[in-house]
């Protein structure tokens, strides 16, 4: 008699490889992610998140007059409705940026919901009707002023209206702040929206396509990406990284925490990840841009504790730090407050969630894996006067 073979699980869903993309790769060879087989570094450095955005969701890079139209797209829906901004007011000035975003984009979604949410594509990209793409242009063009318009009312300030004739990482600075600072500060936010736009299968990714494959709509897709993506295991380590670093907070203290750290086998943010195994090749390009912002404001504090801390993880345990350790001082030093950093990783990650929604939407098959079951056999019911 045969026996059935065990059946082997994967927790985490680690090495389970679930479908195909064409959205973004870590290639092995380069240890480099591209996006649409473009090197995210190079992306970073050469263009603006706008263009980013085009690729991601088009497959190829906009030329003069694609990129144009699809700014001019963007920018004439940026504005929230009185509705919305009244709501933004009424929300509890303790609550975390990142519940306050989610109920946001709740909001549009009551606002712009389709009687044909069930039929998504962008236009020129792949096949299908235009609601899908529409909506994924609001999300990109009104969570940056979702997220300004509830960082002024937490600080007791009036919602900035957002500017046609910036861009969009420069339109940020001016919601928030009411002045877009020097231009090394804005290509260093801009570069790194560009490099936490996209990221494969990842956990607020995969989400958001179990939600689409249902046929859900995209802003159902959205909130569950943002639900995901808040935990600290998540897009929440930005935010510990630096709060990390104010713990810590003098060079030479440093090494001595990471060790006492270690030691006690503290979850310590900020470093490894389960794609890289020889280190994130986005922290090179986010480090750079975060250095220069610390040189402009002659802060070079954090930088220097950083690199004691990297250093010491490198030496004991070998392991490499991710994105999320030099994006979150380079926030900090820009001016955001610290629960902001993980709703800016919300802005750039709308790009890359919108556009698995669009790939899995053109070859959609419902997402419902199965589990093995470890509890109870069938057993009969007690009669309940006996219990």
């Amino acid at each position: 008699m045969e026996t059935a073979a065990p059946t082997e699980i994967k927790k985490g869903l680690e090495g389970v490889v679930v479908d195909e993309s064409g959205v973004s790769k870590v290639m092995p060879e380069t240890n480099s992610l591209t996006y649409r087989g473009y090197a995210v570094q190079d992306l970073a450095d050469h263009c603006a998140f706008e263009e980013v955005a085009y690729l991601l969701w088009h497959g190829e890079l906009p030329n003069k007059s694609k990129l144009e139209a699809f700014c001019k797209a963007e920018r004439a829906q940026r504005g929230l409705s009185k509705a919305l901004t009244d709501s933004i007011k009424l929300y509890p000035k303790t609550a975390h940026p990142m519940d306050t975003v989610r109920t946001g984009v709740s909001y549009l979604g009551m606002e712009n919901a389709s009687k044909d949410e069930e039929t998504w594509s962008p236009k020129d990209a792949f096949q299908g009707q235009p609601s899908n793409y529409d909506h994924a242009l609001n999300l990109l063009a009104k969570i940056p002023t979702i997220i300004a318009a509830d960082y002024r009312c937490r600080n007791g300030k009036e919602p900035i209206a957002p500017k046609a004739d910036l861009s969009m990482s420069e339109n940020f600075f001016h919601m928030c702040f009411g002045e877009v600072p020097h231009k090394d500060v804005v290509k260093a936010f801009d570069a790194s929206l560009t490099l936490y736009a996209e990221h494969g299968f990842n956990a607020s990714t995969f989400t958001s396509r179990v939600v689409a494959s249902t046929m859900s709509d995209l802003y159902s897709a959205t909130v569950a990406g943002i639900c995901s993506l808040k935990g600290p295991l998540h897009g929440g380590a930005n935010e510990q990284v630096m709060h990390m670093l104010k713990e810590v907070d003098d060079p030479a203290r440093a090494e001595q925490w990471m060790m006492d750290a270690l030691k006690n086998k503290r979850k310590v943010m900020g470093f490894g990840h389960r794609v890289y195994k020889s280190g994130d090749s986005r922290v090179p390009t986010m480090d750079k841009y975060g250095r220069q912002v610390a040189a402009l404001k002659n802060q070079p504090k954090w930088h220097a504790i950083s690199d004691k801390l990297k250093a010491v993880m490198l030496r004991e345990k070998d392991i490499h730090p991710n994105l999320d350790f030099p994006a979150g001082p380079a926030y900090y030093l820009m001016g955001f407050d610290i629960d902001m950093f993980t709703p800016i990783f919300v802005m750039a990650r709308t790009a890359g969630w919108s556009a698995h929604v669009f790939e899995q939407s053109a070859a959609n098959r419902l997402i419902r894996p199965l589990t093995k079951y470890n509890g109870h056999a069938q057993r009969p019911l007690k009669d309940l006067a006996q219990r």
